[in-house]
């Protein structure tokens, strides 16, 4: 019997209409639009308007989308995984809600939280339910609203950081294409530096909590940039070694837009050149689980059967992985 591999066989993102750029930023923050760049990379940011919108709409756009692109009836999907770090509510999770709202039925989905790793993590997670046989069709969404956590008075997280959602399928493939191996780590360590304090268990929400503005992003950029720098490296270069890739090997480094200069450390560090690394920071921002496929997304007119990627990210927790896959199909022009 031939190996299953999990494939990528279609690619669908979505972000919202409202663009937040720097230049407003400057309105509502001591930051300037120089500052911006040149330390990120970012120019705008996409922001979801309007009143009870969640990560769940941004998701089931991006999906709803990908079952058109594909002509993939919802009924036909056998699990939807969500990747978020903004779920709608802690329960019921948003890939059970983007399921309803898609109209699958009664299809196992669930999310998973490994803040900006959490794509790398669910697609990991998917592609064994494949690998195994056990289903046909999964699809899996990064989607955050990071804007609902977001204070925009503090200008060294308001300026990073951008709503969006992208959503693959998979399915399985015979002829070796596909995700071909997956690093995955974690240090809990970093939590101190990166972190929602509030909303959980720990730190149930109270005036206190409120008052404290403990329920948005707080970060502690200098630790967290130089553990991005050192980890997304040393795990894009363990992935290389260990299917014996060369720099000319790789296609292309598919990395969690954060930072510019992260990504220009990670493809240095691989000797990947910079046009091999796909970039979309400048439109998005960080969309957290939604950079990676987003990226894919914006760059699937350039992806060619057989193409070799490399897929990195770094997150909160600390977590951070990546994932090899040779690419399934050459896109439709």
């Amino acid at each position: 019997m031939k190996k299953i591999n999990a494939a990528i066989t279609g690619i669908k993102g979505y972000v919202p209409d409202y663009v937040l750029d720097n230049k407003e930023l400057e309105k509502l923050v001591d930051t300037n639009d120089e500052w911006i760049v040149s330390r990120t990379g970012i120019k705008e940011r996409r922001i979801l308007k309007g009143e009870n919108k969640g990560s769940s709409d941004l998701g089931t756009a991006a999906v709803n989308g990908l079952l058109k692109k594909t002509n993939t009836l919802p009924e036909e999907i056998d699990l939807l995984i969500c990747a978020t770090a903004t779920p709608d509510m802690l329960f019921p999770s948003t890939a059970c809600l983007i399921a309803n709202k898609i109209g699958a039925g009664n299809i196992c989905a669930f999310d998973i939280m490994a803040a900006c790793s959490g794509f790398l993590y669910a697609l990991s997670t998917a592609s064994k339910f494949i690998e195994t046989g056990t289903y046909k069709k999964v699809i899996v969404v990064g989607c955050d609203k990071m804007s609902s956590i977001v204070d925009y008075t503090d200008r060294t997280t308001c300026v990073l950081f951008g709503d969006g959602a992208g959503a693959i399928l998979l399915e399985p493939n015979f002829e070796g294409l596909g995700v071909q191996d997956t690093i995955l780590r974690s240090d809990g360590g970093g939590g101190e530096f990166l972190r929602q304090k509030a909303g959980g268990s720990l730190h149930p929400a109270s005036h206190k909590t409120i008052d404290a503005r403990e329920h948005f992003v707080y970060q502690d950029g200098q630790p967290v940039f130089k553990a991005a720098v050192k980890s997304m490296a040393d795990v894009s270069e363990e992935i290389m070694k260990r299917n014996d890739l060369t720099a000319d090997d790789v296609a292309w480094l598919v990395p969690h837009q954060a930072n510019k200069r992260i990504i220009d450390a990670t493809s240095r560090r691989m000797g990947v050149g910079e046009e091999k690394v796909m970039l979309n920071i400048e439109k998005y921002g960080n969309t957290t689980t939604g950079t990676i496929p987003l990226c894919l997304w914006d760059w699937e007119s350039q992806l060619k059967k057989g193409d070799n990627l490399v897929l990195a990210a770094f997150g909160g927790g600390f977590t951070w992985g990546s994932i090899y896959l040779k690419w399934a199909y050459d896109s439709k022009k």
